[in-house]
């Protein structure tokens, strides 16, 4: 044993030896004598398990125990009357000795870590005024008795692990004027006997369990200057008479479950008022306009509750810093709605000020410029804004924070934002925005977390947000960005959460500067038009978790490298043009959740272990070349090299026989088809192309679509750009979608859709192939562009507005007819086979058409039945996840909420019959509110609800039937057409088809 293991030991012995001394003398010495103290005193030290600092080596006979650190004693009678060792670390227990110490005035052991439990024999301690023992690791309930020390009046018990129901002993404590037992694990009510005390100016129980309400009798406290009580399980309403307490300084009832509203005149009875918050609670109604006579707060916290209506002018909280309301319902939507931000303009001391999540609508005034210059947060994210960002906005040069992400901003971003050096966090997701990303943010140095995904932004990435060199999170996710990646930004060696460029049109290789990007976790670069093959130094970002490379050109093999990667959970590199064999270490990988492999052109054998031993964590459908892995998978058995060469030989000593008879038939037989085939296609394009010309020219496209412009571009995916044009000759408006050849699958894309619609199969003025497909102009986009706005670019200048319930019935009956003639009515019938909102477009009157056919099947021959059967065995072809449940929840179906076999089937399926209402797209739930007038009679609302809950029912099980995984078990199409209508009639019973205009302001 080490002599320093030995030391400790001896101190334990020597300490367990005079605390058995102790307690025999203890029935010896008289309690009246000051030698009581030193002994009890010895005892509290025998009770310290730990002392780093040493503080206790002066507890010896050497001195006095007056002298001792941390005692004082009285001058009369030498006896102890304060014993303080705050922060000293100390360990152990406090000792039931203490009781012994009867003249103790203070008691003061906060900041260590005291165990155990309160010795009950404190009680014993008559004169005690200051008991503080917060900041320790003290367990088990508060002692009944306290009340006994009658003349305490500082109690502090905070952070500590105390339980059990604060005692209603409490209550008798005469003088008490602090009470802290905030950060405990507390539980039971709050006692009314707190009410009787009549010096009580501090109450702090934030923190615990405490449930039930807050008793009235606290208004009865006159001397109470802070109320704490947040955090807790409190619920009912704010006594009135608490909020007339006109001590109170500080009132903070934050992160419980209060409800009720804010009295008109809250603030003519708290004069003194400097802070007040019910964050994260229930109240409800309005914020009162008397909140202007706390002309004393500095803090008002009223975010997270459901307050609504407008907001009142604030010109005279001249002392507020902290000002939040975010996630409330306040305002309307209305461009009046901030009227009442002009007058924070007077706010000088304003640090902090946060509107988001509400309804706020209206342009962002001018006088945000006029701001307090000590502002260094503002939030405005999740609101009904619009308009441009104000350049007044470079005003602002001390902001740390600004967060206006979810709203409809439109515009350039101001370039000046760059002056506001300042700034950690932007925050601009889901606008409007458009133009250049400027290259003014490269100046940004403290730019910690960009966030500028979800709008429109263009041309390239600017190579100066390499300056940002604390840069965290980067988002540019879901633009219009093209150009290749520079790689200076790849050398933002910071990015640790996450680096997201996907769904954008950027092209190149990807860089092997990414291989700097040691810390990242999340680096997402999927649906775009990058190329090459996977640099080997990719590898070196060793803590990614989720790489996601999905939708693009990629090629090669999966390089060795990539076996660094041994933390990464999901792995996406489907639709991209990887071939060779799957790495066999991804099935090694411990911490692998998700893997798709999906499109691509990989062979050979399919791993077994890992990942690999779920197919529901594991997609490789769409790589015909490979073999074995599980039955789920459903491919071919592997054949091994030597039964595969003598199968090989067979086969050639079979085909000399037959070869030469079979070529001649097929010959034959291939002129009669081609023949019968040509003849088919005249008819189909004939009766197709009756108003665009069955020859297109390349020249002609150009001119239409203004040299295929940046500014005619209306979308683009996996094997094309969409342009707007409209023809010279005719003025009439086309949608051409240009062909990316160098996309796998682009040329049979071309093929089928041939079979279809207008094409354009030449050269360009650079001798390159080039091949177009030419469509109606649809005048209201896609389906998709209605559901889900802040997902794709909207129309024109003004976001799409959401679609009523009759729209979506009527669309859906489009589609269903739709699908009707393509399996039934066509001369050769067409599977479409990539089914989604984004290829369903609405024609001006709001038809919707079916398009993008470059994944059909034709049944040349075939019944509708044999293909589709064999298509279920193949696997699943073209669209991932779509099910028609989509259009009434709103929700999208490859949200990240549906994984793990969790699917929109299967949450539609769940929530049927009874909670149809809570699964629908709220808008529609809204519509259905304003069609009924305050004075309408309540069984007729009852009744009415009832009708359109059975047709939402009716809807969600067609979807459901429609998704099904067993194709038995799916609903015909044509009854599908046939249900859909007799919804509609319903609707045309409740009167919705009468709303069309009015859901439009909504």
């Amino acid at each position: 044993m080490e002599p320093r293991s030995i030391s400790f030991v001896k101190f334990r012995s020597c300490h367990f030896l005079v605390g058995i001394v102790l307690l025999l003398c203890f029935t010896q010495v008289s309690s009246t004598t000051n030698e009581t103290d030193k002994l009890s005193l010895l005892a509290f030290k025998a009770g310290i398990t730990e002392d780093p600092l040493n503080v206790l080596s002066s507890w010896n006979d050497s001195m006095g125990f007056c002298q001792w650190y941390g005692v004082t004693c009285g001058r009369r009678h030498q006896r102890v009357t304060v014993l303080d060792l705050r922060s000293q670390k100390l360990s152990g227990s406090i000792s039931p000795h203490i009781g012994n110490l009867s003249f103790l005035r203070e008691l003061q052991l906060t900041n260590n870590s005291f165990n155990h439990e309160i010795p009950p024999q404190i009680n014993s301690l008559s004169r005690l005024r200051i008991l503080r023992l917060g900041h320790n690791s003290l367990v088990g309930e508060i002692p009944e008795n306290i009340s006994a020390c009658s003349n305490l009046i500082t109690l502090i018990l905070q952070y500590n692990q105390l339980t059990g129901k604060i005692p209603t002993q409490v209550g008798s404590i005469p003088n008490l004027r602090n009470l802290s037992l905030n950060v405990n694990n507390l539980t039971g009510s709050m006692p009314s006997s707190i009410g009787n005390l009549s010096s009580l100016e501090l109450l702090h129980l934030s923190r615990n369990n405490l449930g039930g309400s807050i008793p009235p009798v606290l208004g009865h406290l006159p001397k109470l200057q802070i109320f704490y009580v947040g955090g807790n399980k409190l619920s009912g309403p704010i006594p009135t008479g608490v909020l007339n307490l006109s001590s109170l300084t500080d009132f903070d009832v934050g992160f419980n479950q209060i409800r009720g509203s804010l009295p008109a005149d809250i603030c003519f009875g708290l004069p003194n008022l400097r802070l007040f918050s019910i964050f994260m609670n229930l109240f409800e109604g309005q914020v009162p306009p008397s909140i202007s006579n706390c002309t004393k707060v500095g803090i008002l916290l009223l975010a997270f509750n459901k307050l609504s209506g407008k907001v009142p002018s604030l010109e005279n909280l001249h002392e507020l810093q902290y000002f939040d309301i975010l996630n409330n319902q306040l305002e309307h939507g209305k461009p009046e709605d901030l009227n009442f931000f002009c007058s924070l303009t007077n706010l000088t001391k304003l640090v902090e000020l946060d509107i988001s999540c509400n309804s706020f609508g209206g342009v962002l005034p001018n006088c945000i410029g006029k701001l307090s210059i000590t502002l260094t947060s503002f939030g405005a994210g999740g609101n009904l804004l619009f308009g441009e960002i104000p350049k007044q906005i470079e005003n602002l040069v001390n902001l740390e924070v600004l967060i206006m992400d979810g709203n409809k901003l439109s515009g350039v971003l101001p370039s000046n934002l760059g002056n506001l050096r300042n700034l950690s966090l932007v925050h601009l997701n889901d606008n409007y925005l458009e133009g250049t990303i400027p290259s003014s943010l490269g100046n940004l140095t403290k730019l910690t977390l960009l966030f500028l995904g979800g709008n429109n932004f263009q041309d390239q990435i600017p190579s100066e947000l390499s300056n940002c060199q604390f840069l965290n999170v980067l988002n540019l996710s879901s633009n219009n960005l093209s150009g290749t990646i520079s790689p200076n930004i790849m050398s933002i060696t910071s990015l640790a959460n996450l680096f997201d460029l996907s769904h954008n049109r950027l092209t190149g290789a990807l860089p092997m500067e990414v291989g700097k990007l040691r810390f990242l976790t999340t680096l997402d670069i999927s649906d775009n038009m990058l190329g090459g093959e996977i640099p080997n130094n990719l590898g070196d970002c060793v803590a990614l978790v989720s790489l996601r490379m999905g939708g693009n050109s990629f090629h090669g093999s999966i390089p060795q490298s990539i076996n660094a990667l041994r933390g990464i959970e999901e792995l996406d590199l489907s639709r991209n043009n990887f071939s060779g064999e799957i790495p066999q270490y991804l099935e090694a990988f411990p911490s692998l959740k998700f893997l798709n492999l999906s499109y691509n052109n990989f062979n050979g054998m399919l791993p077994h272990e890992g990942v690999f031993k779920n197919a529901a964590s594991t997609s490789i459908i769409g790589n015909a070349k490979l073999c074995g892995g599980l039955p789920e998978f459903q491919l071919p058995k592997c054949i091994s090299t030597s039964s595969k060469s003598r199968k090989v030989h067979h086969v050639l000593r079979l085909s000399a026989v037959v070869i030469c008879g079979l070529l001649a038939i097929a010959l034959v037989l291939a002129i009669l088809y081609l023949y019968w085939w040509k003849k088919q296609v005249q008819e189909t394009v004939s009766s197709s192309n009756d108003v665009l010309c069955p020859n297109v020219s390349y020249g002609t496209l150009l001119k239409a679509t203004n040299g295929f412009s940046s500014t005619t571009l209306i979308g683009v995916g996996s094997f094309g750009s969409v342009y707007k044009g409209v023809l010279e000759n005719n003025r009439i408006a086309i949608a051409v979608k240009v062909l990316h050849l160098v996309g796998r699958g682009a040329l049979k894309s071309f093929i089928v859709e041939c079979q279809i619609l207008t094409v354009c199969s030449s050269v360009d003025y650079q001798g390159n192939d080039f091949k177009a497909i030419i469509y109606d102009f649809m005048d209201n986009g896609s389906l998709e562009q209605w559901l889900h706005p802040k997902a794709m670019p909207s129309l024109g200048n003004k976001p799409p507005i959401k679609l009523n319930f009759t729209q979506r019935i009527n669309i859906a009956i489009n589609v269903a007819s739709a699908l009707d003639y393509l399996h039934h009515e066509c001369h050769i019938p067409i599977i479409h086979c990539d089914l989604k909102p984004s290829n369903v477009l609405l024609d001006a009157q709001m038809v919707a058409h079916v398009g993008d056919f470059g994944l059909a099947k034709f049944l040349l021959g075939s019944s509708l039945d044999t293909v589709a059967n064999q298509m279920s065995s193949m696997g699943l072809r073209g669209t991932i996840g779509y099910a028609p449940p989509e259009m009434f929840t709103g929700l999208c179906p490859t949200d990240d909420k549906f994984r793990d076999n969790f699917t929109l089937h299967n949450f539609v399926m769940a929530a049927l019959p009874q909670q149809a209402l809570e699964i629908t797209d709220h808008f529609l739930l809204l519509e259905m509110k304003s069609h009924f007038g305050p004075n309408s009679p309540q069984h007729w609302v009852s009744e009415r609800y009832s009708i359109f809950q059975e047709c939402l029912v009716m809807v969600y099980n067609i979807g459901a039937s429609c998704s099904n995984e067993v194709l038995g078990r799916r609903m015909s199409i044509k009854g599908v057409a046939s249900q859909l209508q007799k919804i509609r009639q319903k609707i045309f019973a409740l009167g919705l088809h009468e709303q069309d205009e009015l859901t439009r302001d909504i």
